[in-house]
């Protein structure tokens, strides 16, 4: 066994309470096994230093299409669907599965650099995908995203087909850092019939599912006013509500279907910058946790964000969900801090999200000195008020380091950043 010390700094355990600890790894296994008085956990193989730091759970971005960095600044200040059909969409068709990888080392690069260890993703070309993945180092859920609208019998089916052998395929790839999901991209760009053939073969393999609900009101009329029904009514009929599914946004919910969502243990992956930028709405997150419903949190993709920063993202959360709720007491930082941590584990289905022993060691360290993090009167509500991606230290993921001193050893930064901004210009050229 090889193991790794995290040494001289102050541990944010799963209570959210702040302690001088020092956090054992094991990194063959990946696990924390130990976590406690600097005095008692034992000596490690190797030592990285948190001396004036916070050793906190790595951050889990719960929803993210990781390549569309390459289209971060390309299309902003516009309708969302404006947006997607008349800027997205076209230079999506061009992409190539070498401008998806680019893509999507560079979204890696930049979650890294921000305390990010895990992810889930929806995008297309995920064989590229599983492959960034490997060779960084994170942890991920992956699914080929589905849309059937605007295409005929046989390039519906393809999609589909795709998505269930992706799920399929790349299960447990990255050494198990890997695990998939079918993903229809929402409940108005696939077909019913299509959801139910597919979603049915689905849970016959055991495989979970993600999808965008309720993230614009032209997401919920078209299903009231054709099937009488709200959309999460309507995608329990269709089984696509349980405890090993989550959704993306829901901004747009009424009380009968946050109740569903709590009774049917279905997750929602709340992302307030995406919903802010492109004037989707704001999600009733104080009455989702409340109801008991699992929250994540997540970017979305580069292109309406504009960034993949969860450190921002918290911010964001913790701001807009005051004013969804008209109560500056909503929403408070310790449960931004767990949506963005044990939350967002949850609805992926790691077991992440808390340093605690028997848990991975997916880890964070935010160094404490400086001046936008000085006093430490609450370093809870520093970390969603007050810091920055910036400011993290190191990164690890299943017990391996994977940015030491803001230096990351597992990717090229360099490199990384020219091909993405070759493949992004290219990729664009073609489209216009």
């Amino acid at each position: 066994m090889t193991t790794l010390r995290i040494a001289g700094g102050r541990v944010l355990r799963p209570d959210a309470t702040v302690e001088r600890a020092d956090v054992l790894v094991d990194s063959e296994s990946g696990t924390i096994t130990a976590v406690g008085d600097p005095d008692e956990v034992p000596e490690g193989d190797e030592t990285l230093s948190a001396e004036d730091g916070l050793v906190m759970p790595g951050l889990v971005n719960a929803h993210t299409h990781a390549a569309m960095t390459l289209l971060r600044g390309y299309a902003d200040d516009k309708e969302l669907d404006a947006w997607l059909q008349e800027d997205i969409w076209p230079v999506e068709a061009e992409l190539t599965p070498e401008d998806v990888r680019a893509g999507t080392d560079l979204g890696l690069l930049e979650m890294i650099r921000s305390g990010t260890t895990a992810f889930a993703d929806m995008y297309f070309h995920e064989e590229e995908v599983v492959d960034a993945v490997e060779d960084a180092g994170l942890r991920a859920r992956l699914g080929y995203g589905i849309v059937t609208v605007g295409k005929d019998e046989e390039g519906a089916r393809d999609d589909c087909e795709q998505s269930l052998e992706v799920a399929k395929q790349f299960d447990g790839a990255a050494a198990g850092r890997v695990e998939t999901a079918l993903m229809p991209h929402s409940l108005t760009t696939v077909g019913e019939e299509y959801l139910r053939e597919y979603v049915s073969q689905a849970r016959e393999e055991g495989i979970p599912l993600h999808y965008h609900a309720n993230e614009t009101e032209d997401e919920v009329d078209p299903i009231v006013d054709e099937s009488g029904e709200r959309p999460l009514e309507y995608a329990r009929e269709l089984d696509m509500t349980g405890p090993s599914d989550f959704v993306a946004h829901g901004v747009h919910l009424d009380g009968a279907e946050i109740d569903l969502l709590a009774e049917t243990g279905t997750s929602v992956v709340h992302c307030p910058a995406s919903n802010m930028k492109l004037a989707s709405g704001m999600a009733p997150v104080q009455q989702l946790l409340d109801a008991g419903v699992t929250v994540g949190l997540g970017t979305d993709g580069a292109a309406s964000n504009n960034d993949l920063d969860l450190f921002d993202e918290m911010r964001d959360a913790a701001m807009v969900g005051k004013l969804a709720a008209n109560d500056a007491s909503a929403v408070p930082a310790e449960s931004v801090v767990r949506m963005a941590t044990e939350g967002s584990a949850s609805a992926l289905g790691f077991d992440s999200g808390r340093v605690e022993e028997g848990a991975n060691a997916d880890l964070a360290v935010v160094d404490l000195d400086a001046p936008h993090l000085t006093p430490h009167h609450d370093l809870v509500s520093h970390l969603v008020y007050a810091a920055r991606g910036s400011d993290v230290r190191h990164t690890l993921c299943d017990g391996a380091v994977l940015m030491r001193d803001r230096e990351v050893l597992t990717m090229d930064a360099d490199d990384v950043q020219e091909r993405a901004e070759e493949r992004a210009a290219a990729a664009v050229e073609r489209a216009e």
